[in-house]
């Protein structure tokens, strides 16, 4: 899915010389010195880098309130970062910076905390009982292992994971256009049958 996003372009310098900070280092440390979260970095051709970024839960900021990223935000973590890619001399043609999307995709361990109690898609790295695409809802268990909860249409099912077992996961969208309402953990919302086959 399309989010809100800036984009920017810049004639490409030599780039390589006097690097301060690695560039995923430079974006990091500038977005998250903006008080937003860093969801992910893509380098393409022809010189495109494209930047993820979400707003921090609880947190004030001078767009306004929100949960949702603005195209305010966008435009203030684009020039921040224009400023930052040049001090580091990242070599780019386009910048592009945009919010992650209503099919957030969750990579980091923070990530999983942070929507645990929320309908997902989960792809693991391996088949389980024939299918690796799962979907239902994220609940937390201890020792960094993981459960998804769904109806198979007979009854409520556990899929229990760790991290490392996971090729990809993201946030199902919620087309309501009233924000993300957490359900309780375990609780599985109706008509998820905990995915399709692939």
């Amino acid at each position: 899915m399309t989010g809100t996003h800036e984009e920017i372009s810049k004639p490409a310098g030599d780039g390589a010389q006097g690097a301060r900070l690695g560039w995923r280092d430079a974006i990091e440390q500038t977005v998250t010195g903006l008080g937003y979260d860093l969801v992910d970095i893509e380098r393409s051709g022809r010189g495109l880098l494209r930047v993820y970024i979400d707003r921090v839960p609880g947190r004030d900021y001078p767009s306004g309130d929100g949960e949702f990223v603005t195209v305010e935000d966008c435009e203030q973590v684009t020039r921040q970062l224009q400023f930052a890619l040049e001090v580091d001399s990242v070599d780019y043609e386009r910048l592009e910076v945009s919010s992650p999307g209503l099919d957030r995709p969750l990579k980091r361990a923070a990530d999983y905390e942070r929507f645990a109690g929320q309908e997902i898609s989960l792809t693991l790295k391996l088949p389980f009982q024939g299918r690796k695409v799962w979907r239902g809802v994220l609940a937390r268990v201890e020792d960094g292992a993981w459960n998804l909860v769904f109806n198979d249409g007979k009854a409520e099912q556990v899929l229990a994971f760790a991290l490392d077992e996971v090729r990809e996961a993201r946030l199902v969208p919620v087309v309501d256009f009233k924000g993300r309402r957490g359900k309780p953990a375990g609780a599985a919302p109706t008509g998820v049958d905990g995915g399709q086959e692939r």
